[in-house]
């Protein structure tokens, strides 16, 4: 085994320094800093390679190039593959107050050229002459640290080898959002959770839960099975009791559970996620019913300082065979329970920052209405950014705004209400073909952007993906919940009226 004491104790001392370096650098807009973004998921690569146009995932974070609108900050930017530059222009024009040109001069993009399903740490990792240009690339005059998706060992080995701090979550804390422990970190809040069991890792193990779920809930219809690290709900697997004997249940699960488990993960088979699960570990409990059912998530943040706060709530789209896959999200969650759950929200990162945990991260809740009061049921905890994290950042950088957890209103610098909804999985079969390029013009044609002026209007992520797999991400922002909605639908009329449109026409 491999010996990683000096990267750990360098790797502690890097993080020791950065409450200072934070204290004294992030509230000074006009400081010389640079903020090195490596938006790699590192993440089970098997499972993230079943989501179509996964590298291209690795644009969501554009929105922090929104960091360049102070004028002294340096941005490097370092993907797998080139972003081209229509994609960048992209962003760069929303930057209020800034010049395209004097970002330009203050943005460097770096790329490893390589597409293979490795995260792109691990590439980085493989190229110690990138690792040099990112060093050059620094300022003398500069104080850094590195933003990451999410942290692992290999986001630590980076760290040391850049020797600059991360804003984020150190790996040695990862196992408090897992599965496992999520629902321990729950009961010990007091927080309601589904019916389960952790600490599994067996075939044996989750039949056993299963038969305990079933004869403790008789008319329970359905359990998830879930993977301790799985993410955006590919790591489930959804078992239906529909045919459930009476009597010998234990035999019964045996025979039919390879067929009858359904898995979340697209062509992922029952072999391979027994596989997984036994490396992993992981748990299993009850499928929450209910006529009336909500997914809501609250995204928190923990800073350097120790200060730990709500920053967000949305309410989650959920999509596939089992409504267990994210695909997106309105922005503020349902005021019926937006104030409720962010209480549960500030609750757990309180218990979490008594842990350690710095970094952004989110809880996931389901919901359930009867008897005209709301149960939440919290699920989950990502310590990580996650699919609520660059429409709510991208909503903050162009807005200069606040989320009122108190109250759960977002208002603008000027006391606007704002809202959004969107989505990293607007798709059609009918948009392969269209280019960044067709994009924008489709976009400025059709008075599909944003509007600084306003602050509400339509701005795209994850573009790169749009030609090869006729998908892409979508954040509508509008003074109301009901003008979000019109922005998305005039998007989609749009798109979908371009599918009728010759590729061949010629435009001057």
């Amino acid at each position: 085994m491999e010996d990683n004491s000096a990267e750990i104790f360098a790797f502690k001392q890097l993080q020791q320094n950065f409450p200072a370096q934070y204290k004294s650098v992030f509230p000074d807009r006009m400081a010389p800093k640079t903020v090195v973004i490596i938006p790699s998921l590192t993440l089970d690569q098997e499972i993230l390679a079943k989501v179509d146009g996964i590298i291209h995932y690795e644009e969501r974070l554009l929105c922090l190039l929104m960091l360049l609108r102070m004028p002294n900050t340096h941005v490097i930017y370092v993907t797998s593959m080139p972003i081209h530059n229509i994609i960048m222009d992209y962003y760069l024009h929303l930057l209020p107050g800034i010049t395209n040109y004097h970002a330009r001069q203050r943005l460097k993009t770096l790329s490893c050229f390589d597409s293979s399903p490795k995260s792109l740490t691990q590439k980085i990792l493989e190229r110690p002459r990138l690792i040099d240009r990112i060093l050059k690339s620094i300022p003398s005059d500069h104080i850094s640290h590195i933003a990451f998706f999410n942290v692992t060992e290999a986001e630590r080995k980076l760290a040391v080898k850049l020797n600059m701090p991360l804003y984020g979550c150190d790996p040695d804390l990862l196992y408090l959002g897992t599965k496992n422990f999520s629902r321990k970190i729950f009961k010990s809040c007091n927080i309601l959770t589904p019916e389960g069991y952790e600490d599994l890792n067996t075939l044996e193990d989750i039949i056993n839960a299963l038969v305990d779920l079933k004869i403790k809930i008789p008319h329970l219809r359905k359990a998830v099975v879930k993977l301790n690290d799985g993410f955006s709900g590919e790591g489930n697997a959804v078992f239906s009791f529909d045919g459930a004997p009476k009597n010998n249940l234990k035999i019964w699960l045996e025979e039919v559970l390879p067929e009858k488990l359904q898995i979340v993960a697209n062509d992922l088979v029952f072999k391979s996620f027994m596989e997984k699960f036994r490396n992993m570990g992981g748990i299993v409990e009850a499928f929450i019913d209910g006529n009336l059912k909500a997914s809501p998530s609250v995204q928190c943040l923990i800073n350097p300082l120790g200060s730990a706060d709500v920053v967000s709530t949305h309410d989650q789209v959920l999509g596939g065979n089992s409504n267990n896959v994210f695909l997106g999200a309105h922005f503020p969650a349902n005021k019926e329970y937006a104030i409720t759950i962010g209480k549960l929200g500030k609750q757990i990162a309180e218990e979490l920052k008594s842990q350690g945990v710095i970094g952004r991260f989110s809880v996931d809740f389901i919901s359930v209405k009867e008897n005209n009061e709301w149960k939440h049921y919290a699920i989950e905890i990502n310590l990580r950014k996650g699919g609520t994290t660059h429409p709510y950042l991208m909503l903050q950088y162009l807005t200069d705004g606040d989320y009122n957890v108190s109250t759960a209103t977002y208002l603008t610098a000027g006391g606007q209400p704002r809202y959004y909804f969107f989505s990293d999985n607007l798709r059609s079969e009918y948009y392969k073909g269209l280019t960044p390029h067709d994009l924008i013009e489709i976009a400025t044609a059709n008075d599909l952007l944003y509007d600084g002026s306003q602050q509400q209007g339509v701005m795209f992520h994850m573009i790169g993906a749009l030609s090869q797999y006729g998908k892409l991400g979508i954040l509508c922002i509008g003074a109301t919940p009901e003008r979000t909605m019109e922005l998305y639908n005039k998007t989609v009329e749009v798109l979908d009226r371009e599918k009728n449109v010759s590729r061949f026409t010629f435009r001057v």
